[in-house]
């Protein structure tokens, strides 16, 4: 099993094997990063990494899990923006106990 140096931002450099790491590469636009908790003080560490890193880390035998950008970023807002004033109105409307119906009356109507 492969030795691995990382650094921890509290602790400084710090040993760990391939069972200690996880490398990240995001689905779309192929981002690689890496975590590791600490040894020596247990917190979780994670840090971006180029191409390179994450292939030598995987040939290691670092495991690698995937991920997806939140469908979010894929959303395009429709209408107008919302102003101050907007936020001020809506702020009050929640003041009244029965904003819950004008709400659902706004977006039924």
């Amino acid at each position: 099993m492969a030795t691995i140096r990382a650094s921890c931002p509290d602790c400084g450099d710090v040993e760990l094997t391939t069972q200690d790491m996880t490398v990240r590469v995001c689905v779309e636009d192929n981002r690689g990063s890496y975590a590791f908790r600490c040894p020596d003080c247990t917190m979780t560490v994670s840090k971006g990494a180029e191409q390179r890193i994450v292939d030598l880390l995987v040939s290691s035998g670092v495991r690698v899990e995937t991920w997806n950008l939140p469908l979010e970023l894929r959303e395009h807002p429709v209408g107008e923006p919302l102003t101050h004033d907007d936020l001020l109105s809506f702020h009050e409307l929640l003041q009244g106990d029965d904003w819950f119906a004008t709400v659902t009356e706004l977006l039924e109507g």
